[in-house]
This record gives C-alpha cells, sequence and structure tokens, in this order.
C-alpha cells in the first residue's frame, strides 16, 4: 500500500508526464509547421515515450492499492525562434524530469518504499537515455549551426526514429 505522500507525489508525476507529453506534441507541431518533417517525428515519438511513462506510473499506483487523481495539466508553449531553441528548451526539460525522478527515489527511501524504489530505478535509468538523446541531437545542431545542407541531413535522420514501448519485465 502507498503511504498517502508517495501516492500524492506518484500522481503529481502523472500529470508532469503528461505535460511533457503535451510538450512535445506542440513542439511536433512546431517543427510539421515548418516542413521539419524529421524532427515533427523525433518530437512525436518522444510524446509518446512521455504517455507511455504516465501510464506506468498511474498503472503502478492502481497495482499497490493507490488512488489515481488526474489533475489539470497547463498549456504548453508553441512558438520558439528556431530548432535550437526547442532541443535547449528540451534538454532544461529532461534534466527537470530528471530531479523529479530523482526526488521521488529519495521520498520512496526516506519512506522505506521499496518496491516504489525498484519501480522507479527504470525510470532514473531512463532519464540518464533522455538527457542523453537530446544531447546528441543538440550537439549536432550547434556543429552544423542549425542551417544549411546539415539540416536537411539531420531533418532526415532524426525521422527515422519511430516509437518502440520498451518490453513487460
Amino acid at each position: 500500500m502507498l503511504s498517502k505522500t508517495m501516492n500524492q507525489a506518484l500522481n503529481e508525476q502523472v500529470k508532469w508526464e503528461m505535460y511533457s507529453g503535451y510538450l512535445y506534441l506542440s513542439m511536433s507541431a512546431y517543427f510539421a509547421e515548418r516542413g521539419m518533417g524529421g524532427f515533427a517525428q523525433w518530437m512525436r515519438v518522444q510524446a509518446q515515450e512521455e504517455l507511455f511513462h504516465a501510464m506506468k506510473f498511474y498503472d503502478f499506483i492502481n497495482e499497490r492499492g493507490g488512488s489515481v487523481l488526474l489533475q489539470s495539466i497547463d498549456a504548453p508553449r508553441h512558438a520558439w525562434k528556431n530548432v535550437l531553441e526547442v532541443f535547449e528548451e528540451t534538454l532544461s526539460h529532461e534534466r527537470h524530469v530528471t530531479e523529479r525522478i530523482n526526488n521521488l527515489a529519495n521520498l520512496a527511501q526516506d519512506e522505506r518504499d521499496h518496491a516504489t524504489g525498484i519501480f522507479l530505478q527504470w525510470f532514473v535509468t531512463e532519464q540518464v537515455e533522455e538527457e542523453d538523446s537530446v544531447n546528441t541531437v543538440l550537439g549536432k545542431l550547434r556543429m552544423i549551426n542549425g542551417e544549411g545542407q546539415g539540416m536537411l541531413m539531420l531533418d532526415a535522420e532524426l525521422g527515422a526514429r519511430v516509437f518502440t514501448p520498451p518490453a513487460a519485465a
């Protein structure tokens, strides 16, 4: 059984993961409107991953006998100066998610909630991958200075990304 504090914190994370999906879907729309289909696809997959994460938290709360209490989700930003700014915001956002996951892991440890602690380890590892993935794209954007033929090549590369849900444990 989840404690009231842990249940509330996990519900907040469901909201945050849903917001993350909404933010990345907004970024996808921003790219689609500019004819950058590969960038749009990359962000759409990012949105799908975040919604998958939200459902993992949702299912875990239910499995532990908690109460899922869905909350309002704020509207995300919808305009940026350029591609580089979008990915800089993405990295900043992922770093904030990492901080939130770490805080949840700390709470689970403080409450001696071993089941939640084990559950959260998947997300700790996932956040390392999330930040690395965004950093990789940012590095390429900086290398090509966000312009020219390099952007066309990067757009094509990012368009190959597909969402593949992780296998059940």
